[in-house]
């Protein structure tokens, strides 16, 4: 039970503070995304469940808060915590890399598919525009963040865990 409070007080405050600090230290209307840090993080710690659950809310959120259609974001970041928790198997505690190319490749694929379907669909054809402009500078963006957030994340995952003894 202490878990599941600690990490629905988590992505509450991850939400709020995508919503209200991102904006403020946006470069360019560039913002990180700590959503899928924190997916990521824990799908990448915990598994494809705890991945899929965490991405399921955190996108909930992001689409009561900030979109007008529900349930997009919820099914993008589900799918995002399932594949940050499909690599479960080669998690290492003291290696950043591994967590850091599949936020970067999950922020680039999250990029790509808001594209397509809020873009392309409507006719807006500039993709290398939108690539060099908006996606790859929110993942360089977001993997600064990453430095910093996942050690808060990992140390928060490693106090709710039971010790490996």
């Amino acid at each position: 039970m202490k878990r599941k409070l600690i990490m629905a007080l988590l992505i509450l405050v991850c939400v709020l503070l995508q919503a209200t600090v991102c904006p403020m230290i946006s470069i360019g209307e560039i913002k990180p995304n700590l959503l899928i840090i924190l997916t990521v993080s824990f799908g990448l710690m915990r598994g494809k469940r705890e991945g899929m659950l965490i991405g399921f809310f955190c996108g909930l959120l992001t689409d009561i808060f900030f979109e007008s259609t529900l349930g997009f974001n919820a099914l993008i970041y589900l799918w995002v915590g399932y594949f940050g928790g499909y690599f479960y198997r080669i998690f290492y505690d003291d290696d950043i890399k591994t967590p850091i190319l599949l936020i970067s490749i999950c922020d680039l694929g999250y990029g790509i598919i808001q594209y397509i379907f809020r873009f392309l669909l409507r006719g807006r054809f500039d993709f290398p525009f939108y690539l060099g402009r908006i996606i790859l500078p929110e993942v360089i963006y977001t993997l600064m963040l990453t430095i910093v957030c996942y050690q808060i994340f990992y140390r928060i995952n490693r106090g709710l865990s039971p010790s490996d003894i």
